[in-house]
């Protein structure tokens, strides 16, 4: 693990203990945390194509749209209306810092291509 990744799981752990506490407090139970490290951008992220593939989860709780999916959530959003799920999101502003950084890593990246 570099050390990017390791502040990252450790800046984990405020983010979880409040998206806990919203979702307990609105009377949901939490059933499982799931966690994972890794852009929106990225398609292959093993733990969220897992949770999205698992019909026994009826409710997702994420705290930005963004983390959840950087594009297109809202096909994803309506796939799961469609199954009788949902996607909570307890913060609807965007991180617009973060959709920055991954426009940015996104051209470099296509630049870098070429």
């Amino acid at each position: 693990m570099n050390e990017k990744s390791a502040d990252q799981r450790a800046d984990l752990d405020r983010p979880v203990a409040q998206m806990t506490t919203w979702a307990t407090g609105q009377g949901l139970t939490v059933d499982r945390v799931v966690t994972e490290i890794g852009s929106a951008l990225d398609g292959r992220r093993e733990k969220f194509l897992a949770l999205l593939a698992d019909e026994a989860v009826s409710t997702i709780v994420v705290e930005h749209r963004g983390r959840f999916a950087r594009f297109g959530a809202e096909y994803v959003e309506a796939a799961l209306s469609a199954q009788g799920r949902r996607l909570l999101v307890v913060d609807p502003a965007e991180v617009d810092d973060d959709l920055v950084r991954n426009v940015t890593a996104i051209l470099t990246s296509l630049c870098a291509r070429l």
